[in-house]
């Protein structure tokens, strides 16, 4: 049975086209090791097949729409690292309509792109497969006096793929809904357990093995576990620090569910409770970010929230004392971006950052029903940062939550985790 996603990609090519879509390889960590397999997004989505160094082959005018190209079956490498489905699996466990070893692929290339005006394969990706297919398209164009027609356009199947990403089906929200309550949970057991003294890494830790045994593969990005000043870098994944009395701990920590992501961020003191500077901080993301989440509807663009985050940012560090001047003005001068950096939030799916143009030429992409997208503003105060009030320097906040645009309007997914200041503290009161 081929799958639906791969069904409609083949609706959306040219007719008179072949795709090829190679799986990711496996990645070499040191020396003879390597790192976790982990496919490509793209051949996932249209193939659900998990194995590495295959090969997908789609023509929707062939008699034989799609074909796999596979590694065959091997006791011997079976034993080592796992069962392979093999030829007769492509077909039987993935609904290939043909397979073969993929050692053949380059042997049947000629046949594969005989007859095709466009071939859909991205470039790049792979430098010994851009030289089997460049070589052997410009091959066949030698032999112009003979019936052999080469495809006379390539074009990235990205096009294609990309946009019906974007927009997620029943069964895909589905997923990303238990990926999302995975992630939650992982949250909710960290809040419960953080104590001065403790490690970054151990919270880390705790998260992960609360993700593996929820029944995700694993975390969808690397975790971020920042303790205090370390809060205030955004990408901090050293997670080796201590949990300090008096200090906030931002946790910005995702499950990979079946193949999708989640993507949650809290941020809670480690004593269980704010001081009266986090709490002014932490209440002014918060308020900023839930009427942000509201607009997540139909017609909005990522611009449009991204502007209402930063006028509602700036007003309130002006009113704290993190700004001076009129908030208009210095949002004009981009002054605000000392301390709220990036961007407001991304979509999200089989990737956590996932793909899709976020502009139609200049213009800011417009939400659909079905996007699913992060809403993530935060405020970082480096502890070095000259001219502010004392009591914020080293404060570091940033709430985040997975949201489903819907006709209806917002559909929060991962709501199992607390935000408000007194739900958190009272959870962690217990």
């Amino acid at each position: 049975m081929i799958r639906p996603q791969l069904q409609e990609f083949m609706r959306r090519m040219d007719q008179k086209s072949v795709a090829i879509i190679p799986a990711a390889r496996e990645a070499t960590r040191s020396n003879d090791t390597q790192y976790r397999f982990r496919q490509d997004s793209d051949f996932y989505y249209l193939t659900g097949f998990e194995e590495p160094d295959a090969i997908a082959v789609i023509a929707p005018a062939s008699p034989h729409k799609y074909t796999l190209f596979v590694r065959p079956r091997d006791p011997e490498q079976e034993i080592w690292v796992g069962r392979r489905a093999g030829v007769e699996g492509a077909k039987s466990e993935f609904g290939a309509e043909e397979s073969f070893p993929v050692a053949e692929f380059e042997t049947r290339l000629q046949d594969i792109l005989d007859g095709a005006e466009k071939l859909y394969y991205r470039l790049g990706a792979y430098s010994d497969l851009d030289d089997a297919i460049i070589k052997k398209i410009a091959s066949m164009r030698a032999l112009n006096r003979k019936p052999i027609h080469p495809p006379s356009t390539i074009v990235d199947p990205a096009t294609i793929v990309h946009e019906m990403r974007v927009l997620k089906s029943t069964e895909e929200i589905e997923l990303m809904q238990r990926a999302a309550d995975i992630a939650a949970e992982a949250h909710v057991e960290a809040m419960k357990a953080v104590r001065p003294g403790m490690k970054e890494y151990e919270v880390e830790a705790l998260i992960e093995q609360i993700f593996r045994r929820a029944g995700a593969a694993g975390p969808s990005y690397t975790s971020i576990v920042g303790a205090g000043a370390n809060a205030t870098v955004l990408h901090y994944i050293n997670n080796d620090g201590e949990l300090r009395d008096g200090e906030l701990l931002l946790v910005d920590a995702g499950a990979e569910y079946k193949g999708y992501a989640s993507d949650i961020t809290r941020t809670f003191p480690i004593n269980g409770r704010y001081s009266k500077a986090q709490r002014e901080i932490y209440d002014l993301v918060l308020e900023t970010q839930m009427a942000c989440v509201e607009m997540v509807r139909p017609g909005v663009t990522h611009d449009e929230i991204k502007s209402h985050s930063v006028e509602m940012l700036t007003a309130g560090m002006v009113k704290l004392g993190l700004l001076k001047g009129e908030p208009a003005e210095l949002i004009k001068e981009e002054k605000y971006k000392q301390f709220y950096m990036h961007g407001l939030g991304h979509m999200l799916g089989i990737d956590v950052h996932d793909v899709g143009l976020y502009y139609h030429d200049q213009e800011s992409r417009a939400l659909e029903a079905g996007v699913v997208m992060t809403v993530e503003p935060g405020i970082y105060i480096a502890p070095d940062t000259k001219d502010i009030p004392e009591q914020y320097l080293g404060i570091g906040v940033r709430i985040e939550d997975d949201v489903l645009c819907t006709a209806n309007g917002p559909r929060v997914l991962t709501t199992g985790v607390p935000k408000d200041a007194s739900e958190i503290e009272a959870l962690m009161a217990k």
